[in-house]
């Protein structure tokens, strides 16, 4: 049995159980208190906190796990990435209260109080830029802590900075960058246990490709195929078949980028297309 650690709330949570039941592994239990679930067949899901997914993925008692590459890096533990899941976007930025003019790290007084839960990567990322700073580790709601007095800035995770301007807060660096990763131990796996590794990184990753890419089809005059390929160059080139009693026109397929449909697409109708078609693709697999 493949044991998969994963979120059992926050921002990651959700993602992390959709992206198993695209893949065809959604947890068997609906139970949102539940601390084990199958995933079918030979597969099982482990609920835990998404900071303590390192930590379990790490010691064994899973064999991989869904987490923040924030989480992965703050953790230090020897794991790696199998797979960029592409969810959970998120940046690690310093902030700081809006009427101290403070446009830059540089900026910041000596022995700034900075308040954080990330505290490893805050004082690495503090140490690169020469700052002394003092690291207040805190749990939580690092947003609140310059309102109460307990720090003069924080360290934090933001994706659309609402929360951070709702508290009077603005961002003056950026950490790093973060989205939910599949990872496992740096160590190699037992024999046993790698078909199934395989086959589970295999099926998130098909999921994962699929969603930034969209199938088209389209009717197009066959005195056009010269130029297909530019509107249609797909991941090999389009498919091209005879449309059956219109010998003068082919069908042509490809896979698309979903963000350049809307151009694609008025591409195919210049060069005369019609009935095209536009669909989602559940699995891409190169």
């Amino acid at each position: 049995m493949l044991r998969v650690a994963v979120p059992n709330k926050g921002r990651l949570a959700s993602a992390a159980r959709e992206l198993l039941a695209e893949a065809g592994l959604p947890p068997a239990s609906a139970d949102a208190r539940a601390l084990v679930a199958s995933l079918g067949g030979q597969f099982e899901a482990l609920f835990v906190r998404a900071e303590d997914v390192p930590e379990f993925v790490a010691d064994g008692a899973a064999d991989v796990g869904i987490t923040g590459w924030d989480l992965l890096c703050e953790s230090a533990r020897p794991l790696e990435s199998l797979l960029d899941l592409r969810v959970g976007r998120c940046q690690l930025v310093v902030a700081v209260r809006e009427d101290l003019g403070i446009e830059a790290v540089e900026q910041l007084p000596p022995r700034t109080r900075v308040a954080t839960s990330f505290a490893r990567l805050s004082r690495e990322f503090f140490g690169r830029c020469d700052l002394a700073v003092e690291i207040v580790p805190i749990s939580g709601a690092a947003e609140v802590a310059p309102r109460l007095g307990i720090a003069d800035a924080i360290v934090d995770l933001t994706s659309s900075g609402t929360t951070l301007r709702a508290n009077g807060l603005r961002p003056i660096a950026k950490v790093l960058e973060s989205t939910a990763h599949l990872i496992a131990r740096a160590a190699p796996h037992d024999a046993d246990k790698r078909p199934a590794l395989a086959e589970l990184a295999l099926a998130l990753r098909s999921v994962v490709l699929a969603r930034d890419q969209r199938y088209v089809m389209a009717n197009l005059p066959r005195t056009a195929l010269d130029r297909v390929r530019e509107v249609l160059p797909g991941l090999a080139g389009p498919t091209v078949t005879d449309v059956m009693n219109r010998g003068e026109h082919v069908a042509v397929h490809a896979v698309v980028p979903a963000a350049s449909v809307f151009r694609t697409i008025a591409q195919l109708k210049a060069l005369g297309g019609e009935g095209i078609l536009v669909t989602r693709i559940e699995r891409l697999i190169p």
